[in-house]
């Protein structure tokens, strides 16, 4: 469990930087919403849910690539 706090720590620093470009276009003047729309479309807002959906549900996606067997899958 130790080993993964390095990883949600630079997660949830990923996931802030990225979100304030979504506050600028958010509360910018309308007549600047064109510049702002396609880095915050496809860039900005698609990292950002990855990386909360990463640091929500992160710990089922490691433990499907990890090497390690799951201890209650094992037959006795």
């Amino acid at each position: 469990m130790r080993a993964n706090v390095p990883t949600r720590s630079i997660l949830r620093w990923i996931h802030l930087i990225i979100s304030f470009p979504i506050y600028g276009y958010l509360y910018s003047p309308f007549e600047k919403l064109p510049q702002y729309a396609p880095p915050t479309r496809y860039v900005f807002f698609p990292l950002m849910v990855l990386t909360g959906l990463l640091m929500w549900k992160g710990h089922l996606l490691w433990r499907l690539f990890s090497k390690r067997p799951v201890l209650g899958s094992q037959k006795t």
